[in-house]
């Protein structure tokens, strides 16, 4: 990945991805304001390679969660970031292969673009198992994560993935052992994965591995 430099905060009037809004309603004759995200579905697929019995994931800079990692104390409301003081190796996060929702595709045809412009791996429609769809965030957002399972091989790799330059990703394949996700499911603390990564990861254990034995 490209080192993060020149780190600021901004105000930010409108985004192509996300919309903030706020719902007004009734409950019992008092009036209640509840403040919303309008934001895109997305597709979560569960990578496993064959050929070397590992998972296939992600990693890559998630501003989101970089400026969550500053204390709020120090966090600015507009400015410069100190990267000295907070690395950009804060927002470094470990995913699932996914994306947004926002072609007219099927949701399998979009997790095959997914995986191929991503982790490099060409795959079928045939090959994308639906697990489940349920809600994100229920508080801010109601969106939908549909999660799809899917087997490769080294032989299906025909690119280094890394994502669309063009469209702002730079993404880096990882891929771990089974000993090595167990141990990423044990900690107490996994705050560089997110809520959709390690219920793919145990999806995964529980349901290949464990029934595998």
């Amino acid at each position: 990945m490209k080192p993060i430099s020149d780190v600021r905060v901004v105000k930010t009037t409108e985004s192509a991805f996300i919309k903030p809004f706020s719902l007004i309603f009734k409950r019992g004759g008092h009036e209640i304001k509840w403040d919303l995200i309008d934001s895109h579905n997305g597709v979560y697929v569960i990578i496993y390679n064959r050929t070397r019995n590992t998972l296939v994931c992600v990693k890559q800079f998630r501003p989101g969660v970089y400026y969550q990692s500053i204390p709020e104390y120090d966090r600015p409301k507009e400015g410069v970031i100190d990267i000295e003081k907070y690395p950009p190796s804060l927002g470094l996060t470990v995913e699932l292969c996914a994306g947004i929702v926002d072609k007219n595709k099927s949701l399998e045809e979009i997790a095959v673009d997914e995986v191929r412009e991503e982790c490099g791996y060409e795959v079928k429609v045939l090959d994308m198992q639906k697990i489940i769809s349920c809600r994100s965030a229920v508080s801010s957002a109601g969106s939908v994560m549909t999660f799809f399972y899917t087997e490769v091989t080294d032989q299906m790799k025909i690119s280094d993935g890394g994502g669309l330059a063009h469209e702002g990703e730079d993404i880096e394949v990882v891929e771990y052992s089974i000993p090595q996700i167990r141990d990423i499911v044990t900690q107490s603390e996994v705050l560089n994965g997110s809520s959709s990564f390690l219920f793919g990861v145990l999806w995964f254990l529980t349901n290949k591995i464990v029934m595998n034995k």
